[in-house]
């Protein structure tokens, strides 16, 4: 982003410090696989976790901790979701954490595990303990941070930002991983962002929920939700500057930029959705309320047949109405109009004339964007999904082998 330091996601707010190693905990991976985010005091901290019923074991610790309000690390592995690993995998995220205290002087209670990976495998705990006593925190490794956390991810996934809030410059800077298993309420990413805001814990808690909602909560690759999603927010105060809480002068202009963040590491997940050509775009507007309006982006964001139509720049836009039919929102389709970028392909109910190739051209572009206006109401929402190809089932074929 230009400035020093901005860049580092994680780390690039007032006292956060990352580090990664290599420690294969999957056969056959040379990329780091092991990591840290610290903060050089107690910060406050919100988290939102999957609403899956079988949650990995670090999900059922982090939650029971993150209830605390207060965390000082982040420890995090890929190649094992520690998931479906019985009472042993609640254990090993234990001493995961335990060990990360011993090693930074901390309370287990004051570190959150994370883990992402293949779901049923024991954790290799030896690899695991080794690696983190090879951990050496540094104010420039966001960037490792976010490398270590990714799975079937091609690329990092980081972004920051700096506002002026009530006299003072604050920072909140994110690293999330995830491109396959992902769907609304959440999927198979993890999220970490780190803020030198003084922020309220009740505070910071509703301003994540509701960043997540408009955002996390609102992509689609595939339609799986996984066992192991997590969305963190740690608020350590470095920055200094009064306490940002409900109804104070800073608290919209706080909330308008984590939601900021969350929007781009969202948008970011679904442009790296495995074997993805682009990004989808669904804008939902004219719907008989906000909730309707979530509903029915979220049902087109995820259709398979509207996945496929992209991927092979086939301006099927009747699908895209399906979509928004069997979705369980109000629809009148007489009312309905439907544009692909400026071409409106649907006016009131009725299918208009289009200029096929300059549509399909659309369709081939990183950006595919379809505004679909319901002549119902003033509900409006913003959804992103993916074009699904014939790499998308390769991946998955092969993701154990």
């Amino acid at each position: 982003m230009g400035e020093h330091g901005i860049e580092q996601g994680v780390t690039a707010a007032q006292g956060f410090a990352a580090a990664a190693v290599q420690c294969g905990i999957k056969e056959g991976s040379t990329k780091p696989d092991l990591t840290v985010v610290l903060s050089d005091r107690p910060a406050n901290v919100a988290a939102v976790f999957t609403q899956n019923r079988a949650a990995a074991a670090p999900v059922i610790l982090s939650r029971e901790r993150a209830n605390n309000g207060r965390a000082t690390a982040v420890v995090a592995n890929s190649g094992n979701a520690n998931a479906c690993t019985g009472p042993q995998g609640l254990q090993d995220a234990r001493d995961m954490s335990a060990a990360v205290a011993q090693r930074f002087g901390l309370s287990d209670d004051d570190v959150l595990v994370l883990s992402t990976g293949v779901i049923g495998v024991p954790l290799p705990m030896p690899k695991i303990l080794h690696g983190i006593d090879r951990l050496e925190p540094s104010a420039d490794a966001g960037l490792d941070f976010a490398h270590a956390i990714m799975t079937t991810d091609t690329r990092q996934k980081v972004y920051a930002v700096e506002r002026e809030i009530g006299g003072v410059n604050v920072r909140i800077g994110g690293a999330a991983k995830g491109s396959g298993m992902i769907h609304p309420n959440m999927a198979t990413l993890l999220g970490v962002i780190t803020t030198d805001a003084q922020v309220e814990p009740q505070f910071l808690h509703s301003s994540l929920k509701s960043a997540v909602d408009l955002t996390f909560n609102m992509i689609s690759i595939d339609g799986d939700t996984s066992t192991n999603d997590a969305v963190l927010v740690l608020a350590n105060g470095a920055a200094g500057g009064t306490l940002i809480g409900e109804g104070t002068a800073g608290a919209e202009l706080f909330s308008r930029a984590l939601l900021d963040v969350c929007t781009t590491l969202a948008k970011e997940i679904v442009r790296d959705g495995e074997g993805a050509h682009c990004l989808i775009e669904i804008r939902v507007t004219g719907a008989h309320s906000g909730s309707d309006a979530r509903q029915i982006a979220r049902s087109i964001s995820a259709s398979a047949l509207v996945k496929t139509a992209v991927f092979g720049a086939d301006p099927n836009w009747g699908r895209v109405l399906c979509a928004a039919g069997y979705s369980g929102g109000e629809l009148d389709p007489d009312r309905a109009t439907l544009h692909l970028d400026d071409i409106c392909l649907l006016r009131l109910g009725t299918g208009m004339p289009y200029d096929r190739s300059r549509a399909t051209e659309l369709l081939r572009q990183p950006l595919v964007t379809f505004s679909l206006d319901l002549g119902l109401g003033d509900g409006a929402a913003v959804a992103w999904g993916c074009d699904m190809s014939y790499d998308y089932v390769r991946i998955n074929a092969e993701y154990t082998t």
